[in-house]
């Protein structure tokens, strides 16, 4: 069932194969899933945070837009689009991958289900979320 659009903040990064190419085609292929895209940062690249020694750095940045549908529904779209992009629905945590796309708020709501908290927990305390989100959206930082 469509509800009125919710703004929306999504964080991405990744750091194997061609990071820069694979956001913009997630990006596009968000847009085809109903997410309407308003601003997107630039891309920064950071330190690998607790993965796999050796691991490569990673390329992140955040966007926002709007979304009609239900957190949950957002969610399997981030989780099918981090599958099609070469990521295992099954991954441990903290390792290297292709596409990670994480909702950091849905609006003003809380949400604290099983799969998916948000505000997300851990964003406040992230430079690689929250340089990116500073240059689109510093609005909404206080929401975290």
């Amino acid at each position: 069932m469509s509800r009125q659009p919710v703004r929306c903040v999504i964080a991405f990064g990744g750091n194997l194969a061609d990071p820069d190419a694979t956001f913009k085609a997630a990006i596009s292929e968000l847009e085809r899933g109903s997410f309407r895209v308003e601003r997107v940062s630039p891309v920064i690249t950071t330190a690998p945070v607790g993965c796999e020694e050796g691991a490569p750095p990673f390329r992140n940045g955040a966007l926002t837009g709007f979304w009609s549908g239900t957190p949950h529904e957002l969610l399997a779209l981030c989780h099918r689009l981090e599958e099609a992009f070469g990521r295992p629905a099954d991954h441990p945590k903290s390792v290297s991958r292709t596409l990670d796309l994480d909702i950091i708020l849905f609006g003003t709501e809380k949400i604290d289900t099983p799969d998916l908290i948000v505000p997300h927990p851990r964003a406040k305390h992230r430079d690689f979320v929250l340089i990116p989100m500073r240059e689109i959206a510093p609005e909404l930082l206080p929401l975290l």
